[in-house]
């Protein structure tokens, strides 16, 4: 597959992921952020974006690198696109989980 329509795969995941996180969660969330709580749906989607991403060589052997990057794309941006203030902690701890992973995978290959 040319390497261009590959990366306009990777934009439009992150653009249709942005907007429907947006819509997702201010049909969630009505009042502006005041909760400070984790939410376990957004967070459920950033770890397996984020370790998709990432580690994407880890089912590569399943599904081509970029179908398994452009979903983790799609999943990663819902939950940066959330309303403002919501996504926040789940999208840097799904980064810090997927960033150990891919560590300890370089490491220990």
């Amino acid at each position: 597959m040319d390497i261009q329509i590959i990366y306009l795969l990777y934009v439009l995941a992150f653009i249709i992921g942005s907007i429907t996180g947006l819509v997702l969660s201010y049909k969630k969330y009505t009042e502006p952020f005041v909760r400070k709580n984790i939410d376990l749906a957004a967070l459920i989607l950033a770890l397996i974006g984020w370790i998709l991403t990432i580690n994407y060589s880890l089912i590569e052997t399943l599904i081509p690198y970029y179908a398994t990057i452009t979903i983790g794309i799609f999943l990663i941006a819902m939950v940066i696109g959330m309303r403002p203030g919501y996504g926040r902690f789940e999208t840097v701890i799904g980064f810090a989980v997927a960033g150990i992973i891919w560590i300890i995978r370089t490491v220990l290959t």
